[in-house]
């Protein structure tokens, strides 16, 4: 039986996409030793459900169709940037979430309990805090390099998109690095409440 790396996600525009890569430049320049995510690759996880069964992936997909059915389109802004687990010894460098976010975390609520119930999740200790990773420190010592660049950023503005579907995204570990694909996409169809 085959495992399957697995990640529900939202995708950002090219233009958040080319924003953010401007900034990994920019902090790039550091010269910190950063493992930084592909530009292509960018996305906002929402849930990471690691190893799951092929034979799970049926019931994952359609739980995430089912959340989706109930939320409608919402835009979504990138603006501002961090460090996890703080911006003062960052092991990763974000770029941060601002309209859209509180959609985010209210869609991966109803994820954590849809794919808990079919198996396929069990809930993580901490709060869910949307982002966009921007890349993964290597050392404490390049960590503290990007430490001190982080805060001449917290101005960046990465730009606007819409977020109009969820996506559930296998992820296969190559030399170059991850390659995702799209396993299942779900379109937001749920019904604006009315006033």
């Amino acid at each position: 039986m085959a495992r399957v790396r697995t990640f529900v996600a939202v995708e950002v525009d090219s233009a958040i996409r080319a924003n953010a890569a401007a900034l990994q430049k920019t902090l790039a320049k550091s010269g910190a030793n950063v493992k930084w995510v592909e530009p292509a690759n960018l996305h906002v996880t929402l849930v990471f459900l690691g190893e799951v069964d092929d034979r799970d992936l049926h019931g994952v997909c359609k739980a995430v169709k089912a959340v989706a059915a109930t939320e409608v389109p919402f835009p979504l802004r990138a603006s501002g940037v961090g460090g996890f687990p703080t911006a003062r010894r960052p092991k990763v460098a974000w770029g941060g979430l601002t309209d859209g976010s509180a959609d985010l975390v209210r869609i991966h609520a109803k994820l954590e309990e849809a794919l808990s119930a079919v198996g396929a999740y069990r809930k993580e200790e901490r709060a869910y805090t949307p982002h966009l990773t921007l890349g993964r420190v290597t050392d404490e010592a390049d960590g503290n390099a990007l430490a001190a660049e982080l805060p001449k950023h917290l101005g960046w503005q990465g730009g606007h998109t819409v977020v109009d579907e969820l996506i559930v995204f296998s992820s296969e570990m190559r030399r170059t690095g991850p390659e995702y694909a799209a396993l299942a996409r779900a379109a937001l169809t749920g019904h604006a409440a009315t006033a």
